[in-house]
């Protein structure tokens, strides 16, 4: 990448926060401006209970911040569990393979994602989760999301470890 990332309204939101929710906003903000994410969320992931819980939503009326869903064995499972390695999918029939609600994303407008999974002490702890137009999500957005976003979403994470 060319361009250096600014960080520095991230930081100030994470020196100031109350809350794990101001924390995931202002994580959000950084990457809308950084990557793209017309939908984001983050899931926190309990591998022992193969349940994922919603700890955050930009849109709680279409996936409410108490959603959880069952953990799949799946493509996304082998590539973001096993692999410990980001999903990304460009369209939405490729979403299609491994999401049972895909048209409910289509219908938002958002038809590419990705899935960064945050690994903790060697385990999936939890995935910050992109969606977009579909296509969106080129090569250099995801290096993008993976070299430099990675950290901001650690950060997030442990904050909200902190709070619980």
């Amino acid at each position: 990448m060319t361009t250096q990332t600014d960080f520095q309204p991230f930081m100030e939101a994470l020196a100031v926060a109350q809350s794990s929710d101001e924390v995931f906003k202002a994580l959000h903000r950084l990457i809308d401006q950084q990557a793209g994410a017309r939908l984001f969320t983050v899931m926190r992931v309990d591998m022992d209970a193969m349940l994922a819980s919603r700890s955050y939503t930009s849109d709680p009326e279409n996936y409410p911040g108490s959603g959880t869903k069952p953990v799949e064995m799946n493509r996304w499972f082998d590539i973001v569990h096993g692999k410990q390695q980001s999903f990304v999918a460009n369209t939405l029939a490729d979403i299609a393979t491994v999401f049972p609600d895909h048209e409910l994303i289509g219908s938002l407008g958002c038809g590419s994602v990705i899935n960064l999974p945050v690994i903790l002490g060697g385990k999936l702890v939890a995935t910050i989760n992109m969606l977009d137009v579909e296509h969106h999500y080129t090569p250099e957005r995801v290096a993008r999301v993976e070299q430099e976003l990675l950290l901001p979403c650690v950060a997030a994470i442990l904050f909200d470890d902190a709070q619980r």
